[in-house]
């Protein structure tokens, strides 16, 4: 029979969620040049499939714009379909960007950073995840039997990865129960989010094609290891492509630029949780002693730091200086990632813009200071809850000028009304939910 490849038009909306419209593989010069059409209420559409209150209701008109860079096929074969699809902005008609698209808010960050303080970001974020087809056994952490259960899903993948463009790093099974987790290498500005989501779909798409499923759910049980999404970011120099993150006089390495930029997370990122960990069951994992953020401190290859000083490999100063880099580990995948790196990146724009000092870099774990140690170091528990981190992140000024009016206020309205829903279901209800949806 006749088959027609169909391209998807993509946008990643409040949830994390990938949505979009279809059109025959015959129509891409012309759907490139013009886009397709989209409803501002669509962004409004929970995790969960009910829609939170909307603004805009019944009424407005938009379109995906696409990104040509953006355009992602894999083919598996002619008994498979091919994945194919493209990421886009939101815009208003005129082309004009629409406030609330969530790559737009990114490339406005972006932006700033670059116009204000003639920087770049490099980033890449390392996702963990779960493969259902694989049997769940006891000390399967890191394990060679883990990798090899797993059979020819991580070979396809890596192949599907690369085949879509994809710099590849690392695979390897990880701690939790059926838990794998993959790297690929950075990237400058929102093409960073981008191949985010291209990790996320492919994997999703060579799992269906296998007849199994992937889930990127925060957390699998209330009792289990969760799934981070660590994004891992450095600051170079807008003209020279030069990293500007490290510097030898610091005990730490640390930079003044790049400090100011950290700085400034530290003090937004009980705030800005609300965004980087947007599900109710992400709280569950954002606590101490499970290898996962649960303080606003800054810890020098702390893997439970809420932001952590990398590892170098190197001895030599340049490249010393050129790997040095930091990571940010309060996100998870229930965040759409232009949000996450958006969120993250405005934060560090607030450090830059008030020249703010050198961090603390705490050098205990958090949870074991007294109250006056955490104080004189400037650490904060982070929120323990999704309604809690929203009631911070509401009450936040400084940084609404990044995100836009009407942007947060979606936000808000939308995560709200997901943590209502979530509230009427127990932890293990709420997991269930949650796995099957990421």
């Amino acid at each position: 029979m006749m088959r027609e490849e169909v391209v998807m038009l993509c946008t990643s909306d409040i949830a994390g969620q990938i949505r979009g419209k279809g059109f025959p593989a015959s129509d891409l010069a012309a759907r490139l040049a013009k886009g397709i059409g989209w409803t501002p209420t669509n962004i409004m559409i929970s995790a969960h499939g009910a829609i939170a209150p909307s603004p805009w209701g019944a009424l407005g008109d938009l379109v995906i714009k696409p990104d040509p860079a953006t355009r992602v096929r894999v083919d598996f074969g002619s008994d498979q379909a091919a994945e194919h699809f493209i990421m886009g902005d939101l815009c208003h008609m005129d082309g004009t960007p629409w406030p609330v698209c969530p790559r737009g808010f990114l490339k406005r960050v972006i932006e700033a950073i670059e116009t204000r303080h003639g920087l770049k970001e490099k980033a890449s974020f390392e996702h963990e995840f779960i493969y259902e087809a694989v049997e769940e056994r006891p000390n399967a952490s890191y394990a060679l039997d883990a990798f090899r259960r797993q059979n020819l899903f991580a070979e396809t993948y890596l192949g599907a990865l690369k085949a879509a463009g994809l710099t590849l790093d690392t695979f390897m099974p990880e701690y939790g129960p059926m838990q794998y987790e993959v790297t690929v290498g950075p990237t400058i500005g929102v093409t960073a989010a981008d191949q985010a989501v291209a990790v996320r779909e492919i994997a999703r798409a060579v799992a269906c094609r296998m007849g199994s499923r992937v889930s990127f759910t925060p957390i699998l049980r209330p009792d289990a290891v969760g799934n981070g999404v660590h994004v891992h970011f450095s600051l170079v120099d807008a003209g020279t492509g030069a990293a500007v993150n490290h510097d030898s006089h610091h005990p730490q390495g640390i930079s003044a630029r790049a400090g100011s930029f950290i700085a400034g997370m530290l003090a937004k990122l009980p705030a800005i949780t609300a965004v980087t960990a947007g599900a109710a069951i992400s709280y569950l994992r954002l606590t101490p002693n499970r290898w996962s953020a649960a303080y606003n401190n800054l810890g020098f290859r702390d893997r439970e730091a809420g932001v952590r000083i990398c590892p170098v490999f190197a001895t030599e100063e340049a490249q010393v200086a050129k790997q040095y880099h930091f990571e940010y580990r309060a996100a998870d995948a229930a965040a759409s990632p232009y949000l996450a790196l958006g969120a993250i990146l405005a934060a560090g724009l607030f450090g830059l813009d008030r020249k703010l000092p050198l961090p603390k870099v705490c050098k205990g774990a958090p949870q074991n200071m007294s109250t006056a140690q955490l104080k004189a170091m400037d650490i904060e528990r982070l929120p323990q809850s999704l309604g809690a981190a929203l009631d911070l992140f509401e009450a936040e000024s400084d940084l609404t000028e990044s995100f836009g009016t009407e942007l947060k206020s979606a936000y808000l309205a939308h995560k709200r009304f997901e943590a209502e829903m979530m509230a009427k279901l127990t932890p293990e209800e709420q997991c269930e939910k949650y796995r099957r949806v990421y």
